[in-house]
């Protein structure tokens, strides 16, 4: 079977992205820390797979235009409300009296309820502020490219996912965080994500710039025009689906 080159690599970007973003959320509650600066940082560990969907979303807008990667970013964030109610019917169903018995060396509920229920409010906080986040970042990058055409994609890419995370961690940050920690505490802890998410877009640039040299050279797959971006559509050349 053959795929059209287009829509070989449009499945692949999602799936990575939507996994990435999947899997980034169900980890988010657990911190870790590291020592910089004289200081110690703590981070989510839910950034290990997010910087990668900053790069898919850039890569998605790059070659399949702004009404695609919309398109991409309400299904994926139906995707985790749909991740998020099936974890939390599974947990309204009774648990076998096997598994309530100290000897059971299985899951327990109470491990069962750490891992996928206990971070409700961070959960939900995600899902609101990666929409908002997202959205802004197609639209910003969709207006430096109108701005600059092809060129400078280091400016669309950084600038797009500076504004972008903006947004996104004064979103979460808020809806965990206000009312329950100092507004100098909370201007601390957005501050410090965001030093993080802004040094992370920066790092994954080159990243960016290898990924989109790839697609135009092993694909044939040209950036999509910012005047024919909302027709931007899968159309490409035949390659074989293993390849």
């Amino acid at each position: 079977m053959k795929l059209d080159a287009r829509l070989n690599l449009f499945i692949t970007l999602v799936a990575v992205f939507m996994t990435c973003l999947i899997v980034g959320d169900m980890i988010g509650g657990k911190l870790t820390s590291f020592n910089l600066f004289g200081r110690e940082w703590l981070i989510s560990v839910g950034q290990i797979a997010f910087p990668v969907t900053f790069i898919l979303t850039d890569i998605l807008n790059e070659f399949y235009g702004r009404k695609v990667v919309r398109r991409i970013t309400f299904l994926a964030f139906f995707m985790v409300g749909l991740t998020f109610s099936i974890i939390y019917l599974s947990a309204q169903l009774r648990w076998a009296p096997l598994t309530l018995d100290p000897s059971w060396t299985g899951v327990t509920p109470g491990q069962f309820k750490s891992v996928f229920t206990q971070a409700t409010n961070i959960q939900l906080a995600s899902m609101a502020a990666f929409l908002i986040g997202n959205l802004t970042d197609i639209s910003v990058f969709f207006l430096i490219k109108r701005l600059t055409g092809n060129k400078m994609l280091w400016l669309r890419s950084t600038g797009s996912t500076a504004v972008s995370q903006l947004i996104d961690t004064i979103v979460i940050s808020g809806i965990i965080w206000l009312g329950k920690v100092t507004f100098d505490t909370y201007v601390t802890i957005v501050l410090t994500s965001y030093a993080i998410k802004l040094a992370a877009a920066i790092l994954v640039t080159p990243v960016i710039y290898a990924l989109h040299e790839l697609i135009e050279k092993k694909y044939g797959i040209e950036p999509a025009h910012v005047e024919h971006d909302s027709d931007a559509d899968l159309g490409g050349k035949d390659v074989d689906s293993a390849g």
